[in-house]
């Protein structure tokens, strides 16, 4: 919502905006008013804001979602490293199966 639509530029009183229907499907809609917003702040809560205060309440949220993704990043990269040697063990282990059962076809 902070990146499609920048409050604090809006000067008409009736302005046309998509609104979210069931995360999938978006309509048109109009805002009669600019300096009140609807937010959602999560679990199905909703709060009334002012435009300034909806800006601040998103760019605290992209904040600290931003760090959340910093913190687990090292961690994500290590977990994606040990996956990558894991498929790389079980690879080999397969090729020495198909090899061992080609060997003993052979002799039979």
């Amino acid at each position: 919502m902070a990146q499609s639509v920048n409050i604090t530029e809006l000067n008409l009183p009736q302005l046309e905006m998509l609104k979210n229907q069931l995360d999938q499907m978006y309509v048109p809609g109009k805002l009669h008013d600019v300096e009140h917003v609807l937010i959602d702040v999560g679990t199905g809560y909703y709060v009334e804001k002012t435009a300034e205060d909806a800006k601040d309440f998103f760019k605290r949220k992209i904040d600290f979602l931003t760090k959340q993704m910093e913190k687990i990043q090292p961690a994500l990269q290590e977990k994606h490293v040990m996956k990558q040697a894991v498929m790389e063990m079980m690879s080999q282990k397969i090729q020495q199966l198909t090899a061992l059962g080609a060997t003993q076809a052979a002799k039979a």
